[in-house]
């Protein structure tokens, strides 16, 4: 790491050691409006050891990134915005020997998200309310490509009419 390079490269960088992680379980529960997602995962606890935190850096990016405003917090929102170490910093802490970080609203954002690191490896996910976006994001850090739609206008091609 240069010295002067911004510590999130470095964060992201020990996130891609750990493609290799394995999802275990997935849950989910539906309950009117409101669904909680929560999904555990495997890496190698050695691994880890040393990639912990760019592991929930990266999580938090993800889930800052699809992150929108949800009744008052709108005021707040501001559309070019972007994740930070220190963003994450507030939010950790260090129950029972593990690593867990939780965020509710970040600058208007509803993240109601939940990271957890054990010492053996484990990694739970867990989201309130943000639909199965959760799924995605481990997708998107294990390495695979996530289909989405395309918008051509934002491609700067025009639709036949």
């Amino acid at each position: 790491m240069k010295s002067d390079e911004p510590i999130e490269y470095e964060l992201l960088r020990q996130a891609v050691c750990v493609l290799d992680l394995c999802v275990l379980d997935t849950e989910t529960e539906h309950f009117m409006e409101n669904t909680r997602v929560r999904i555990t995962m495997q890496a190698d606890p050695e691994l880890l050891e040393s990639c912990a935190l760019g592991v929930v850096f990266a999580l938090g990016v993800l889930s800052f990134h699809d992150a929108r405003p949800r009744g008052a917090s709108g005021m707040d929102f501001a559309a070019k915005d972007e994740w930070t170490a220190s963003d994450m910093l507030r939010y950790l802490t260090f129950p029972s020997g593990r690593i867990q970080f939780y965020a509710d609203y970040v600058r208007g954002r509803m993240m109601k998200t939940t990271v957890e690191v054990f010492g053996d490896g484990r990694v739970v996910l867990q989201t309130q309310n943000r639909g199965e976006a959760a799924t995605r994001w481990v997708q998107k850090l294990q390495g695979k490509k996530v289909l989405s739609l395309v918008d051509d206008e934002a491609e700067g091609e025009t639709p036949d009419k």
